[in-house]
């Protein structure tokens, strides 16, 4: 009738204790809970690690950010602006076109970085006329131009852009030092085309390229007779 004093009690949820089976996983929430957290955490740390290679390796091979510096492509660039450029140019992926910005090596001085558009390809005829650029003897339409940076009237002879060079020119032609002072750009030192323009913020941009570049023949004009020719900066 009466129960017997320290009489073992029933399990709530059945007599099953561990005792009973060896092979029961027990487990503490306290302990599982830590090795979650460290678990996921090296998980955290792997995907850092491979994220911050996989940047590495863009930065290395696809693109690079570059800083203006000068004056020597306004209005389309400003001095203190930061651009990212495509560095596969360097292996011809995509082929340079007229018009683009392309960053390259300054040939008296491979130390320096210098930033000017495409105007002349290899094979063409350039030809400066009181200002005006002419490509294989017809004008060429350059709508990124301002007329208030470009007043002078220089005039250069013809000149035969040679295999595997281009000639490049600043958009402020009045103040910019490029292929009509020292010369053709080689290829192979030209290791960037601007792509994105990221600082500062406010004006952050693509980079297109400008297609509007119709050659006309000047009225009255003939075709020169040409023989080929003997002979802005940007901080990484």
């Amino acid at each position: 009738m009466f129960k017997r004093q320290g009489a073992r009690r029933s399990p709530q949820f059945g007599d099953i204790r561990v005792e009973d089976d060896r092979d029961i996983e027990v487990q503490r929430l306290d302990r599982e809970s830590r090795k979650h957290f460290w678990s996921e955490a090296r998980l955290l740390l792997r995907d850092l690690v491979f994220a911050l290679l996989v940047a590495a390796l863009f930065v290395v091979f696809v693109v690079q950010p570059v800083k203006v510096e000068g004056t020597s492509m306004l209005p389309r660039l400003h001095d203190g602006e930061r651009i990212f450029v495509n560095k596969l140019v360097y292996y011809h992926w995509p082929k340079l076109d007229r018009g683009d910005i392309v960053v390259f090596w300054f040939p008296d001085d491979p130390d320096k970085s210098y930033i000017k558009r495409v105007i002349g390809l290899p094979g063409e005829v350039v030809e400066v006329r009181g200002g005006r650029i002419q490509i294989n003897g017809q004008n060429l339409n350059e709508p990124y131009l301002d007329p208030q940076l470009n007043v002078g009237r220089m005039t250069l002879p013809p000149a035969l852009v040679k295999p595997h060079y281009y000639f490049v020119m600043g958009d402020n032609r009045d103040n910019s030092s490029d292929s009509r002072i020292w010369g053709q750009v080689p290829e192979k030192y030209i290791y960037g085309k601007a792509l994105l323009r990221y600082w500062p913020l406010a004006d952050a941009t693509i980079i297109r390229h400008e297609t509007d570049y119709a050659l006309t023949v000047p009225d009255g004009q003939p075709t020169p007779f040409v023989t080929p020719d003997e002979d802005e900066e940007v901080e990484p």
